[in-house]
């Protein structure tokens, strides 16, 4: 303990030696398009707007309704379409101009899901041990009596690339990527998914490239619980599916010692082309209405469970920065679009079909907020933007400090998948950050579920949101280009 302590003050004094204190001017000040952008009266307004978002439970009772009244919500399914009309009566009642956008899409259903290794290194006689997996969406269906056939484990794209067709063809590709929880942990949860998602997203085409009659990959997240996750993958000619991070490690063991075997069966198919919608309720600028900022998140969830965290949570803070403005009776210039995205876990089509719908105005769009990382406590937010514009939001920063929600990290693309094409085209584009501790341990899983959502914590989410989507709405001045 002395010799740390010496260390950081040696450390401490040859940093400072010759270095002149800073004067007050020096400091950081606030840039002059900030201070015209956010009069005293906005700012108390904002102020005002995050104390009341952090004592109300508008947003928990309407993710409740959401999740455990209406349950799963795929694409396509009752459920879905029961959810996007509930939405809808809601925003009605907080005196939005709501319309329901269609949106085309195409269900996925779930057949058996199994998997067993029947031959592996010390193998009891007459034994055989179950594998936890589900089916990724765009793969092919096994036969009803499922496949048999040895393994081949990689953990990444070179050793498969390495492996060539003569020691890939007619086996299992198992793909033994690794989350990286340190980099969740740091905040970047979002970057660990990332980089192990892409074996989700390409691995089943991969592998069918080089003769593999199946793919199945470690699931894209924390290993707990003994939970695969499902999820979008592209299409492939084999099945593709993704086993628990606990199996995925097992049959990596195994195989290490010998020949695995495996017995598979995927029996899902792809229901034919239905319509969705995207709610879009405005709430009318009183000065600018034509210029539009989005407060958003999807509506659509996965079927294994009742898309709490993925994402009921993103919908219900956009509804509740609705309310909220309503609540306190604020009228913000721009007009504040509220939209509950349909189908972006399954084809990400109601985005597509926005941006078409709405060509002629997209360049009236000021910016584009979009929660989609689940309900856990936020830092701040990701954003698309110029750096003159994230100078220009620092009073919103202020005005979030006293949740720990202060931070707004620039990124070089879209934060968030929906309002991706809105960024690509030069909106602002911002994406709630949350630290995502524990949302990639239950996303596309049975174990994405209401109690997965701390009250205070959705609370914190529910300020952000109103706080910048106000603010971004009720401005003196737009975003700096």
């Amino acid at each position: 303990m002395r010799t740390g302590i010496l260390s950081l003050v040696v450390f401490i004094s040859l940093f400072s030696f010759g270095q002149k204190p800073k004067s007050w001017a020096d400091l950081p000040v606030e840039s002059e398009l900030a201070a015209r952008s956010f009069p005293s009266q906005l700012r108390t307004q904002l102020g005002k707007l995050r104390d009341a978002a952090m004592s109300d439970d508008y947003a928990y009772q309407q993710l409740e309704h959401l999740t455990d009244s209406i349950g799963p919500r795929p694409s396509g399914s009752a459920q879905a379409d029961a959810a996007a009309h509930y939405v809808a009566d809601e925003l009605r009642k907080l005196g939005l101009e709501v319309k329901l956008e269609p949106v085309p899409v195409r269900r996925f259903v779930r057949g058996t899901e199994a998997a067993e290794l029947v031959e592996y290194p010390g193998q009891v006689p007459g034994t055989k041990q179950k594998v936890f997996v589900t089916a990724l969406l765009g793969n092919s269906p096994t036969p009803e009596a499922g496949i048999t056939a040895d393994v081949v484990v990689v953990n990444n794209f070179d050793e498969l690339k390495q492996l060539g067709r003569d020691k890939v063809s007619g086996k299992v590709v198992v793909f033994n990527e690794i989350y990286d929880g340190n980099k969740a942990a740091a905040g970047q949860a979002g970057a660990a998914y990332g980089e192990a998602v892409k074996y989700r997203a390409a691995g089943a085409t991969a592998a069918a490239s080089l003769g593999a009659v199946a793919s199945l990959v470690r699931s894209a997240g924390d290993g707990a619980f003994r939970l695969p996750h499902t999820g979008w993958s592209a299409d492939a000619p084999i099945p593709g599916g993704a086993v628990s991070a606990e199996d995925a490690g097992l049959i990596a063991r195994l195989a290490a010692k010998g020949k695995v075997r495996l017995h598979l069966t995927l029996t899902t198919q792809k229901g034919p082309e239905a319509v969705g919608y995207n709610v879009v309720g405005d709430l009318k600028g009183s000065e600018h209405p034509e210029q539009v900022v989005i407060v958003s998140g999807h509506l659509d969830s996965w079927d294994v469970g009742t898309g709490a965290i993925d994402d009921g949570a993103g919908v219900a803070v956009a509804m509740e920065t609705a309310e909220l403005i309503h609540r306190l009776n604020l009228h913000p210039k721009r007009t504040l679009r509220v939209i509950a995205w349909m189908n972006e876990e399954m084809a990400a089509t109601g985005r597509d079909a926005y941006v078409k719908d709405h060509a002629a105005e997209i360049t009236n769009h000021v910016a584009a907020i979009e929660s989609d990382l689940g309900a856990e406590h936020p830092l701040g937010f990701h954003a698309k933007m110029s750096e003159a514009a994230q100078k220009q939001l620092a009073p919103v920063q202020d005005a979030l400090l006293p949740i720990g929600a202060s931070l707004l990290m620039l990124v070089p693309a879209s934060p968030e998948t929906d309002i991706e094409p809105l960024g690509d085209k030069g909106v602002p584009a911002l994406g709630i950050w949350q630290n995502g501790l524990k949302y990639f341990t239950y996303h596309h899983t049975p174990a994405d579920t209401l109690d997965k959502v701390v009250p205070e914590e959705l609370k914190e989410n529910a300020a952000c949101m109103v706080v910048m989507g106000y603010a971004l709405a009720e401005m003196t001045e737009p975003l700096a280009k």
